[in-house]
Parts: structure tokens; C-alpha cells; sequence
């Protein structure tokens, strides 16, 4: 016997998070609930503002659509879904299926989201490799070309993951590549999406030696894993890109062609969060996740993120928006 609800979630963010152009004040989205007999399965519905091509409500109400056809028996095409509705709901059907793995990967690549001398001393009592990720392009292209040369001079064998979001011309991807000194750029495990187009980002890979992942080009429409030079990663966001399956496919499309595949957060909460590092342990074993985003909560939700010491609401917390 079959049975779902949809709880509706709102929690509240650190005050210094800004998507792109927007200051996020609360995390909106759903969490699904499948029951089938004495098995559930969970999976979280959060449309990222400034990212997500759909909003909370479209997803919402897509999601209660295809819950309906569920529960009465009938298979739900999630290829023509919303990108995360087909996500978490996929993610739901797999858990109650069983076919989730316990274990999860949470070492994390820390983001340096305010004082980078935080960052230096975190990453100096770091076991193992040391991957961290900066944000760039949101100041000065000189700016993050001294900072990030900073680390790679401070922290010997640093690995920085470095994400513009498709901020800078040319001119300015070419100014923060000035500004790293040659013998340092080895040190930048990749950049992702310097430019605004993937031609640009390409020749700028090409002319400064520094290597490149897809994160956005990822979702654009007709997009192929292929490998070209400078290129070493693809960036997935399971929430951005749709169901498991797709992402399970990138992967390993990935692997194929050499590259990397790092499977990164889209800020969900902290049980979307404990999945996504469940499944990066599945799928990429050996490659650090993009989870570092609990530290921009002020609340968990449901299942708590490892030493993490932030307030927790329960499902029983929330409304149930949805429920047959």
C-alpha cells in the first residue's frame, strides 16, 4: 500500500549569504515522504533562487502532480520533470528502494565564505589532501588573485577549487591570472566557469595554464562530457541537474573521459546535505565533495550533519502541505 506527504520547509540562513544578486534570508523547499508497506524513503525539493530555472511553488505544485500519480500505482516520468523535483523525488524512490548506501563521504573542501587567515589555520590541521574552495569574481579580479595566490604560498600542497559563476570578461579573468604567479597556479585544482561563455573560458585555459571545470555549461542544453584541453572537472548539482539516474550517467560519462566528478551542494538542508554526501560516497569514491554549506544555516533539518552543533527541527516540526 502506497502513501506520500509533502512537508513544507523554512529555514533561516546566516546573514551574510547573497545568491548572485539577491541577499537569501530563509531556505524554502519541501521534503518528500514515500511509504510502501513498512519501507520509506526520503528526498528533498529545493529550488536554489538566482540558480533553479523553476521556484519553490512551481516545484510544489509539480511535486503534488506527480505524488498523486505515485500513490495510486502509476511509474512518474521524472525526464520531463523540474531539475529538482525529478531530483527529490528520485532520491526518495531510491532510499525507500534501499538502494542509498549508509556510508557518506564528509570530508569536506572548505568554503571560505569571510576571513581567509580562518581558512589558512583550518586547513593546516587538515589530515590528508587539502582541498578548499574560494568564491572569486564577486570583488576585484586583482583581489582574488592575491588572495588566492596568498593560500597557495601559506599552505604547501593546497588544492583550491576556485568558482567565478561566469563573472568576468576576458580582461578580468586575464587580470587574475596576472596576479598568480606562474610556479603557483599548479596549485589550483581547477577554476570553474571563468567566463561568461565556454569559448572564453576555454582560451583563457588554454593561454594561462590554469585548468577549468563545467558547473553551469553542466545545464546548459545539449551539453556533452567531453575532454578538451584544460579541462579536468565537471561540476554536478543534483538539485540543478534533475534525477539520480541523470547524474549517476554524468558521472560516469565523466570517468570515461578522464575527468573529474564532483558532486556539489545547491545549500540544502542539512538532510538533503547527508544524502549528498551518501551519495558522493557511492558514486565518487575518491573525490572530495562540495558539501561545505551547513555553516550558512542557522537551523538543521531532520537528520543532523556531522559535528555540527546548529539547532535541529524535526519533520514533525514542519506542515505537511501534502499528504494521500
Amino acid at each position: 500500500m502506497r502513501s506520500a506527504k509533502l512537508y513544507q520547509y523554512q529555514l533561516p540562513m546566516d546573514s551574510g549569504v547573497i545568491l548572485r544578486t539577491q541577499r537569501l534570508v530563509n531556505r524554502d523547499g519541501w521534503i518528500v515522504e514515500l511509504q510502501d508497506g513498512d519501507q520509506k524513503g526520503y528526498g528533498e525539493i529545493a529550488p536554489l533562487p538566482e540558480f533553479s530555472q523553476e521556484s519553490a511553488e512551481q516545484a510544489g505544485e509539480q511535486a503534488q502532480a506527480l505524488l498523486e500519480q505515485w500513490v495510486s500505482g502509476q511509474a512518474i516520468d521524472l525526464e520531463k520533470a523540474l531539475p529538482s523535483v525529478a531530483f527529490g523525488l528520485s532520491m526518495a524512490e531510491l532510499e525507500l528502494q534501499g538502494g542509498l548506501p549508509q556510508a557518506g563521504n564528509y570530508t569536506v573542501a572548505p568554503l571560505c565564505a569571510g576571513d581567509p587567515d580562518d581558512l589558512v589555520i583550518a586547513l593546516n590541521d587538515m589530515p590528508g589532501e587539502k582541498v578548499a574552495k574560494i568564491k572569486v569574481g564577486m570583488y576585484e579580479a586583482v583581489r582574488d588573485g592575491m588572495v588566492a595566490n596568498m593560500f597557495v604560498d601559506s599552505i604547501p600542497g593546497i588544492r583550491l577549487r576556485l568558482d567565478a559563476n561566469r563573472q568576468w570578461t576576458p580582461l578580468k579573468a586575464q587580470q587574475f591570472a596576472k596576479y598568480m604567479k606562474p610556479e603557483n597556479r599548479g596549485g589550483i585544482a581547477f577554476l570553474e566557469e571563468p567566463c561568461q561563455s565556454p569559448a572564453d573560458s576555454l582560451a583563457f585555459a588554454q593561454e594561462t595554464g590554469i585548468n577549468i571545470a563545467w558547473d553551469e555549461t553542466v545545464r546548459d542544453e545539449g551539453f556533452e562530457v567531453k575532454a578538451e584541453p584544460g579541462v579536468v572537472a565537471i561540476v554536478i548539482k543534483p538539485t540543478l541537474i534533475g534525477s539520480v539516474q541523470r547524474c549517476i550517467e554524468l558521472v560516469k560519462q565523466a570517468n570515461e573521459q578522464g575527468l573529474t566528478a564532483v558532486i556539489s551542494s545547491s545549500m540544502e538542508s542539512s538532510l538533503g546535505l547527508n544524502q549528498l554526501a551518501r551519495f558522493a560516497e557511492w558514486q565518487t569514491p575518491d573525490v572530495i565533495p562540495g558539501l561545505d554549506t551547513m555553516q550558512l544555516f542557522l537551523s538543521q533539518l531532520e537528520t543532523p550533519w556531522p559535528h555540527c552543533e546548529l539547532p535541529l527541527k524535526t519533520l514533525s516540526d514542519l506542515d505537511v502541505a501534502w499528504s494521500k
